[in-house]
């Protein structure tokens, strides 16, 4: 599959008062069209950074990211403006992403103002098409967020990624606010849109359960860096990483499920361990572990893990 999208030692850094925060280090990959590329890790580990950096809500410490052979990591916000709508997000909090003084046509309607639909009935008639899309009804573009429920307002704020016709939607813990039968029918309803517009998605969550449901290659983050990267079937049937496998173990849906052998708190980003960062909580962590930090290498076709002993 041809990559459209593709990311390249991507950093991003914070200066804090206790020093240099590393979110993100040297954070490299790739989306096809009509792919799904799914991140987990634990909270905290730089999913949701990354998520801003590709939206360019933030601006990258370095690295390269390219957008259809263009690279966009550098470029101004003014710059980027004419990229932008290629790149939508859809958010975790369904209800604080949706101005709660405007009715949903606005709210839809200002993406394709912004496209530069100068034709109001062109317009009205788009908006109605997007909210059919993800199983609203037309009446519904006349009413404010309040007057939904958690997952009809997901519903919106997929449409309003969607409606400019975009080649990349990120999914920021998308489906965590929602409950299990709702959440059920939000990936269903992206997975089905997925097929009919080819459009890609990042999709990022803590919830492996999920991720594993709708992705097509998995990345798994760990203190701001991949530490495996595979084809999902593959991740979930012969993890090669001790933080992979220790997730998988210790996720409740998994039918082998026990108690993980991983322990203690993540290290701080502000401080990260010489050698592997995962060494401090490794239960098969070797000498050479606390003072080489292990490259990502492919161990075996498609399947990258970050790990001495992989």
């Amino acid at each position: 599959m041809t990559a459209f999208f593709s990311a390249s030692g991507l950093s991003v850094h914070y200066q804090t008062p206790a020093g240099s925060l590393r979110a993100v280090e040297d954070v490299s990959f790739e989306i096809g069209r009509g792919e799904t590329l799914g991140i987990v890790g634990e909270s905290g580990c730089g999913k949701s950074t990354l998520a801003r950096a590709v939206m360019k809500l933030l601006t990258p410490t370095s690295g390269s990211m390219r957008l259809d052979g263009r690279e966009i990591a550098a470029l101004s916000r003014r710059a980027f403006r004419e990229e932008r709508l290629r790149i939508q997000m859809v958010f975790q909090d369904p209800f604080s992403s949706l101005n709660p003084r405007k009715r949903i046509f606005r709210i839809l309607d200002e993406a394709l103002v912004v496209k530069g639909l100068k034709s109001g009935d062109e317009r009205r008639a788009r908006v109605i098409t997007a909210l059919k899309a993800v199983g609203l009804d037309a009446g519904s573009a006349e009413k404010y967020p309040h007057e939904f429920s958690g997952g009809q307002r997901q519903r919106i704020g997929i449409a309003r990624a969607l409606i400019v016709e975009p080649d990349l939607v990120v999914c920021d813990e998308a489906v965590s606010a929602l409950d299990v039968s709702v959440r059920a029918q939000i990936l269903n309803l992206l997975m089905e849109l997925q097929e009919r517009l080819r459009v890609s998605y990042l999709f990022i969550s803590h919830d492996l359960e999920v991720v594993e449901h709708v992705s097509d290659r998995v990345a798994v983050m760990y203190l701001g860096e991949f530490v495996e990267v595979a084809e999902s079937r593959s991740l979930w049937s012969a993890p090669r990483h001790p933080y992979t496998r220790s997730l998988i173990d210790a996720d409740p849906a998994n039918p082998g499920f026990f108690e993980s052998r991983l322990t203690g708190e993540p290290p701080s980003p502000l401080a990260p361990p010489s050698g592997c960062r995962f060494h401090p909580r490794c239960p098969i962590a070797v000498e050479r572990c606390k003072t080489e930090r292990p490259a990502l290498r492919e161990v075996t076709a498609g399947h990258f893990a970050r790990c001495h002993l992989a």
